[in-house]
């Protein structure tokens, strides 16, 4: 092909172009036999409440969504805390506790282990640690808070999460 030929040339890079952005588009998870209609209308466009129901709990996914607000929530509450902004602490543990129970709504499954090493008592000692504004007291509960998310993760056998940089480093913990 030449140069001289601008309107093929042109067909073919929209032709390129178009097949470039296509196949970079992620395939929609719901079938056309499901009723999907577009994006406007994934769920109340569904044929029926079942597959409304399954594309809700197929979006709302399982424990890893929830946690990983837990996980953004312990680090904006760790920043809080390194800023003596107590009140954003408070504010983020409280959160906290509701992202847990709604994944646990989830996942009752993990609920024995939630309960037992973090919402039954640690996490009302925490509040109140955080409560007293004491820098040493808040320590103490941080590191509670801490020592309880280890501590599960462990019990529920993914005690991977552990690795990583959220409870590696020493952040609010390290001496100063």
């Amino acid at each position: 092909m030449s140069l001289k030929q601008p309107k093929q040339l042109k067909a073919l890079l929209a032709g390129a172009v178009s097949l470039a952005v296509l196949s970079a588009v992620p395939v929609a998870g719901v079938s056309a036999e499901e009723g999907f209609k577009g994006a406007k209308d994934w769920v109340s466009g569904a044929p029926d409440q079942l597959t409304k129901d399954k594309r809700l709990e197929k979006y709302l996914r399982g424990f890893d969504q929830p946690m990983w607000e837990v996980g953004e929530r312990y680090d904006r509450m760790e920043q809080a805390l390194i800023d003596e902004n107590y009140e954003l602490a408070q504010y983020h543990w409280k959160k906290i506790r509701i992202t847990l129970e709604n994944g646990l709504m989830k996942r009752p499954g993990r609920r024995a282990n939630a309960e037992a090493i973090l919402l039954n008592s640690t996490w009302a000692e925490v509040r109140d640690a955080l409560a007293t504004e004491d820098p040493a007291i808040v320590k103490a509960g941080f590191q509670k808070a801490k020592n309880a998310c280890m501590a599960c993760h462990a019990a529920e056998r993914v005690a991977y999460m552990n690795d990583q940089p959220l409870f590696m480093r020493d952040g609010f913990l390290a001496d100063k």
